[in-house]
C-alpha cells in the first residue's frame, strides 16, 4: 500500500552547505539517506517530499557540521498481507514468475499462478497452460494477492503472491468475457430442476 508517512530526524549538515536555503540542503541529504531504503515499519522509501525544521543548528566541538532537528513528509510503499496488486512479470523462471510491484517485488510460484497445468518453455521464457493454451510471459501485465510477507534488506525481502482466485491473474485472462448461456440453454436448466 502506498502511503505518506511524516518522519523525524536530526540531519547533519556539513560545512559546505551553509550558504544554500537550509530546507532545499536538508531535503536533498534526506533524499540520499533515505530514498530506496527499505525499513520495516514504513516499506520501501520511495521520495522525500518536503521538509521543515526549526532551523536552529547545534554544532559538536571537532566537528564542523551543524545538526539541525528535521521533520519530512515521504512517500512510501509497504505491502500488506492479503493486499491485491497489480504489476509486470520482470522474469519467467522454472519455479514461479517474479513481479514487479512498484519499488519491489514479487513471487508467483507456479502452482499459483493458474489451476491449469501450466508447461515451463525455457525458450521462449514463458508459462503455457496444457489445457487452456493461456501464456505468461515476460512483459504481461498481472493481477495478484499478497500471501507472505517477509521484509529484511533491499534485496533479501520475499514477498510470495497467488493469481488462483477468481479476479486474479494475467489481466488479458481477466478481461476474457466467460460464455454466457442463451436464453433456451438457461431454460433447460431450470426445467430440469423441478
Amino acid at each position: 500500500m502506498y502511503q505518506i508517512v511524516r518522519i523525524e530526524d536530526m540531519v547533519r549538515v556539513p560545512a559546505e552547505h551553509f550558504n544554500e536555503e537550509l530546507e532545499v540542503t536538508l531535503k536533498n541529504i534526506l533524499a540520499e539517506q533515505y530514498e530506496g531504503k527499505l525499513d520495516r515499519e514504513v516499506g520501501s522509501l520511495i521520495s522525500v517530499l518536503d521538509v521543515k525544521s526549526d532551523g536552529i543548528g547545534r554544532v559538536i566541538p571537532g566537528d564542523g557540521a551543524a545538526y539541525y532537528n528535521a521533520s519530512f513528509r515521504a512517500l512510501t510503499y509497504k505491502p500488506e498481507l492479503q493486499e491485491i496488486v497489480e504489476g509486470d512479470v520482470i522474469e519467467i523462471v522454472e519455479f514461479g514468475a517474479f513481479i514487479r510491484l512498484g519499488p519491489l517485488d514479487g513471487l508467483v510460484h507456479v502452482s499459483q499462478i493458474t489451476d491449469d497445468y501450466l508447461n515451463y518453455d525455457e525458450k521462449g521464457q514463458k508459462f503455457v497452460g496444457k489445457e487452456s493454451k493461456k501464456t505468461l510471459a515476460q512483459g504481461d501485465k498481472v493481477r495478484a494477492r499478497i500471501v507472505t510477507i517477509s521484509l529484511k534488506k533491499a534485496k533479501e525481502n520475499k514477498i510470495g503472491l497467488t493469481m488462483r482466485q477468481p479476479g486474479l491473474g494475467k489481466l488479458e485472462w481477466i478481461n476474457e468475457k466467460e460464455p454466457v448461456p442463451t436464453e433456451k440453454k438457461a431454460l433447460k436448466k431450470k426445467e430440469g430442476r423441478k
